[in-house]
């Protein structure tokens, strides 16, 4: 019999004990002296109590074996904790709601609490079972400032604050701007979650700082968030430094600096730019460009030149250029090395066309013609030039021009091997040419020539007269004795007599004198014939036949050279005055 209702009172003790619930989260952190909300739900019997009848809930430390006060209540006249009062509040309708606010956390607020709640005379109970764990840490969260990467300078822009710990149930933190662009107009804080700074930027507001400050419901418990303005400018400070293999950089003094280096070394060129945005760089040799930065811009570009060479030399120019403007500067570089490539140029009489000759060549000029020499050499810095004949240093035609060498009516004696010398403190070169004088006519001079054209003259007519004499011995049958010579240069041939005619023994060949002939001859003679170079032939005359039938008359030629006029004395080039006398008797 009492079984049943013992059964059924503990079966009602259990429904009591399942009607009391509280929903709460288990662990609820916030960062020292900010403000936080523990959402709370509470759940009780409808048992002695009424709807008038109020209720009252109370938060406890769970840090004693027996809690003394709480640190949150609505129940009037309640002393509560004086380290939580004022900062832990009961929030929402007490019959429902345990929801508490947490106001200015300190961090000796971290630890554990329940929730008790008393309504009528039934209704009184510790929640053991639902407790939540605050953790109070270090302030860290600090206002987010939105700014642009980039202000432009004279444009107005408009700058964000805001602070992400937002409870409504919390107090709202006051916001203000610190800063030089910041107007006396915008110096008064605002309380809000969010505030905006208007202002227009100047250059010289590029790299200052900006400072967004929140301060929250205690005193002394502020945040604040720093950002450092950039406002677009054009490229300055442009730098260009040197160095060189394995050496440190250096920098050129100057707004254009001068560069010397010899040739075959290896250079690092460096440019360096500050601009906002970043500036496009790029590297140009006179106008020819080398290189450029990424499009995107850059703070540095390098230039290598390894083994330097002499088609290197020239003014090199780094531009820094960004939408807001643009610079550059200069280096001028300069790349020594020792005379190479020398050469020589000629030009003969009048003639403005210059021919090159290489090292060894061979040049011929006719004489009497003017010569131009011209020297040149590549170096620097540049060759001092020189002219050698024959190993001896001949002077200069133009002193402000030793590369130039002038011969005027070249003669013979000019004949000769010239060297050009290029020399510098690097080194030296030399360059050699052979001269030779020539003439007309093929190598030889005009009056060796024109002796050869008369040899060749008088040698073809003594031929020809000779024929001819022969001849006409022939036609007399008669055979021509060797001539006598006399000491003017008179030839005489003589024939014997005719076979009729009987030769004297007593009486022996003389030739006759100078001036005239023997009895004989001149008895016998019938004509004197002068004879040119063509040699003709005697002309023709009354006693010509009489001759002819005449076989046993005497027969004999003279003929006469008398020798070559002085060269000076000569006829100019194209005639021949040389001439032959043929007599025949």
């Amino acid at each position: 019999m009492f079984l049943p209702l013992f059964l059924a009172m503990l079966w009602g003790g259990s429904q009591a004990l399942d009607s009391f619930k509280l929903q709460v989260q288990e662990f609820v952190m916030v960062q020292e002296g900010l403000c936080v909300v523990v959402p709370c739900s509470v759940f009780y019997p409808s048992r002695g109590w009424s709807p008038t009848t109020p209720a009252y809930g109370f938060w406890f430390r769970d840090n004693t074996p027996k809690p003394s006060l709480p640190v949150a209540t609505n129940k009037p006249g309640q002393d509560v904790d004086t380290d939580t009062q004022g900062r832990f509040q009961l929030l929402g309708d007490p019959s429902q709601s345990c929801s508490l606010l947490i106001r200015e956390a300190h961090l000796e607020d971290s630890a554990l609490y329940f929730f008790r709640f008393e309504r009528g005379d039934y209704v009184k109970y510790n929640f053991m079972e639902y407790k939540f764990y605050l953790e109070v840490t270090a302030l860290t969260l600090k206002p987010e400032i939105y700014v642009p990467e980039v202000l432009q300078p004279g444009h107005q822009v408009t700058l964000f604050c805001a602070f992400n710990w937002i409870f409504d149930e919390c107090p709202v933190p006051t916001l203000s701007w610190i800063g030089n662009t910041v107007s006396p107009n915008e110096v008064s804080p605002r309380t809000s979650y969010f505030s905006e700074l208007t202002f227009t930027p100047r250059p010289q507001d590029h790299n200052t700082e900006l400072t967004c400050r929140v301060d929250f419901f205690g005193e002394g418990v502020s945040a604040e968030n720093t950002v450092r303005l950039s406002v677009a400018y054009a490229p300055k400070d442009l730098v260009i430094s040197v160095s060189h293999t394995d050496e440190p950089a250096l920098e050129p003094g100057g707004e254009s600096p001068h560069l010397e280096v010899q040739k075959g070394q290896s250079l690092r060129l460096l440019c360096t730019a500050d601009s906002l945005p970043l500036a496009t760089l790029s590297w140009t040799l006179q106008d020819r460009v080398l290189s450029w930065s990424h499009p995107l811009g850059s703070t540095a570009l390098e230039l290598a030149l390894p083994r330097v060479k002499a088609e290197d030399a020239g003014r090199y120019t780094c531009r820094a250029e960004n939408r807001l403007g643009f610079l550059s500067r200069s280096l001028d570089l300069s790349v020594q090395y020792a005379p190479e490539n020398l050469k020589v140029m000629v030009s003969k009489a009048n003639r403005t066309a210059l021919e090159n000759l290489e090292s060894g060549a061979s040049l011929q000029v006719l004489e009497g013609q003017s010569l131009r020499l011209l020297c040149v050499a590549h170096s620097n810095p540049p060759a001092r030039l020189s002219w050698a004949r024959q190993g001896r240093t001949v002077s200069p035609s133009q002193p402000s021009d030793p590369g130039v060498l002038e011969l005027p009516q070249i003669q013979t004696e000019q004949e000769g091997e010239f060297t050009c010398r290029a020399q510098n403190l690097l080194g030296s070169q030399n360059i050699s040419l052979s001269l030779s004088v020539v003439y007309e006519k093929g190598l030889a001079s005009g009056a060796f020539s024109s002796g050869i054209s008369l040899g060749i003259g008088v040698t073809t007519l003594l031929f020809l007269c000779f024929i001819l004499i022969l001849g006409e011995l022939r036609e007399g049958r008669v055979f021509v004795s060797l001539p006598d010579v006399t000491p003017d240069g008179w030839f005489f041939l003589y024939p014997p007599y005719a076979q009729k005619q009987k030769a004297k023994p007593s009486s022996p060949s003389q030739p006759p004198p100078p001036d005239g002939h023997s009895p004989e001859a001149r008895k016998n003679q019938k004509e004197l014939h002068l004879v040119s170079h063509n040699c003709p032939g005697p002309k023709s005359s009354p006693q010509a036949s009489e001759a002819e039938n005449n076989q046993e008359e005497l027969h004999y030629a003279v003929l006469n050279f008398p020798g070559l006029r002085p060269w000076e004395t000569q006829r100019p080039e194209g005639t021949h005055p040389e001439y032959a006398e043929i007599q025949f008797h």
